[in-house]
């Protein structure tokens, strides 16, 4: 066995990134950056009203003024402010020629074309101007490449003028079942089978940072899972569920060896899920998950999303580990990295967390009560109520730094 630090360091030695495509702005949330942007275009391109009121000039902000015309937002008004003179603008509105200052309506009354000063006026000359490129300049670095696109970056960019990005492509990872005892779900079942779970709940685990396609259940035998696992031959990621202990029926290991692949391990120090296997079949990644609902969920955010989000160009690809106080006591543990099924709470103080009482790793319905891993080191000493710990959660998008 190894370790689950050594493991991961394995699965993403030497994995590069996927090749660039260029991709609408509507598709690229979550995306990675495979090349830097820059600004097309300056933002705001010319000066422009901050608030709804009247362009002046500062010299005159005493008043009183006559008004000689509006900019609109989208129709900059043609003429020039000139001494003792005033242009209604709106929002958004390009600053009339000869105006350094706008003044909002909220200080002035007007009678026809005539304007009065009512309140305290602009608080400094230029007050109440977005001046050009407040933003960004054309020609401007905005992102680096390896940024994730989310909704502000999504929005920078758009600003920017650009309608495309060049991001990473996503892999694509097929997800097979293995096992004669498995049904799909809605199927009824046989007297000796149950409900094969682990590929929708894989499916929705992965979905954010890859295309997966779910190649359903291979039965337990070695000719018709080797025709399952070509059938995923254009999978950039095979990941099978099941069949990887040593039992007589685990046939992936023995199966996928006589195809050509490559193993360079198959049982990890950790609990649950010890036996995960990793290797390559010519260019594919493979990795073989254990049968039981939490072991594949756990080793699944352990191993398959990480090498996922390298695919993808993440620069950061493990999940991050928490610290955090202990509610309840623990004993000391043993040779094999632990991840308890935890529900973890935020407060003032930090973050606290209780290990569910059940940890059997066929129980789903304890699985679907965490939000977060407790993790426990091998060999980590036993800790009171209150005591130092560390944990994962379950949904990467709360993680904060």
């Amino acid at each position: 066995m190894i370790s689950v630090e050594a493991a991961q360091a394995n699965l993403l030695d030497g994995v590069a990134p996927l090749a660039a495509e260029s991709v609408a702005l509507a598709a690229a949330a979550g995306r990675i950056l495979a090349e830097p942007i820059a600004a097309l275009r300056t933002q705001p391109p010319f000066a422009a009203s901050a608030m709804d009121g009247y362009a002046i000039r500062w010299a005159d902000r005493a008043g009183p003024w006559r008004i000689i015309g509006t900019a609109f937002a989208g129709a900059r008004f043609g003429g020039s402010v000139g001494a003792g003179e005033a242009a209604r603008i709106l929002t958004g509105a390009p600053l009339p020629d000869g105006a350094d200052t706008v003044i909002v309506q909220e200080d002035v009354a007007r009678e026809g074309d005539a304007l009065v000063l009512t309140g305290d006026g602009p608080p400094r000359q230029g007050a109440h101007i977005r001046r050009a490129g407040l933003d960004f300049g054309a020609g401007e670095a905005l992102l680096a490449a390896g940024t994730r696109l989310m909704a502000p970056q999504i929005g920078l960019v758009a600003a920017a003028g650009h309608a495309a990005v060049r991001v990473h492509r996503r892999p694509r990872v097929a997800l097979l079942a293995t096992g004669d005892e498995l049904v799909l779900p809605g199927a009824a079942t046989g007297t000796d089978q149950i409900v094969s779970s682990n590929g929708v709940m894989l499916a929705a685990l992965l979905g954010d940072c890859a295309d997966v396609h779910d190649a359903g259940i291979a039965r337990d035998d070695a000719g018709a899972l080797r025709a399952a696992v070509e059938a995923c031959a254009d999978a950039d990621v095979l990941v099978t569920i099941g069949g990887a202990s040593v039992g007589d029926h685990d046939l992936v290991k023995p199966v996928l060896e006589t195809m050509g692949a490559r193993f360079d391990f198959w049982k990890v120090a950790m609990r649950p899920g010890k036996p995960v296997m990793r290797g390559r079949l010519g260019g594919q990644h493979v990795i073989g998950l254990p049968g039981n609902p939490v072991s594949a969920f756990v080793t699944a955010l352990l191993f398959v999303k990480p090498l996922l989000h390298r695919l993808g160009g993440a620069p950061a690809a493990l999940p991050m580990l928490h610290p955090a106080r202990l509610d309840g006591t623990l004993p000391a543990n043993g040779n094999r990295q632990d991840y308890m099924r935890a529900v973890a709470v935020r407060d003032r103080a930090g973050w606290r967390v209780t290990a569910l009482p059940t940890q059997d790793s066929s129980m789903l319905r304890t699985l679907a009560s965490a939000n977060a891993l407790l993790v426990r080191e091998v060999g980590a000493p036993a800790v009171d109520h209150d005591g130092p710990v560390s944990f994962l959660l379950l949904d990467s998008r709360q993680d904060v730094a």
